[in-house]
């Protein structure tokens, strides 16, 4: 695992994120020219190597908590790049989130990122709308849909 001052450097060589000192000896950091209101990417890195890394836009098999988060406490150095560089550019992103999914029938639904709502659409019609993509993705996941 690595040490607390070596996930601070690395972190912190991400020029594009400010360091935001919170409780507890904890930090976090913000994308403040992010193009959805969401700006957290490290969140409570903490002296004990605990810390967390928005990812919720990511397409990737991170495991992610309610709040869209990764824990980082034993990424490589390798990994916790990657991560970061991945939610800055899904922070970055010009375009509106829209993912396809489908079921075993073939029909179609597609999750789309409206305004800080995850919303499950059947072409046109509102199937449903979820505070969070993980919501959504569960929801599909239930119903016998995968993403395509």
């Amino acid at each position: 695992m690595l040490t607390y001052n070596e996930k601070i450097a690395i972190i912190e060589s991400f020029t594009e994120l400010q360091r935001k000192d919170v409780s507890l000896g904890r930090h976090n950091y913000h994308f403040e020219e992010s193009v959805i209101d969401k700006k957290l990417v490290v969140y409570h890195l903490h002296p004990n190597g605990n810390g967390f890394v928005y990812a919720e836009l990511i397409n990737d098999d991170y495991v992610i908590d309610n709040k869209g988060m990764v824990n980082i406490r034993d990424f490589s150095e390798q990994e916790i790049r990657k991560v970061i560089k991945q939610s800055i550019e899904s922070l970055s992103e010009q375009e509106p989130f829209e993912e396809t999914w489908v079921n075993s029938e073939n029909q179609t639904l597609k999750v789309i990122n409206d305004f800080d709502s995850w919303n499950v659409y059947a072409g046109e019609m509102l199937d449903g709308s979820y505070a969070t993509y993980n919501g959504a993705a569960d929801y599909l996941q239930q119903e016998g849909f995968r993403r395509i």
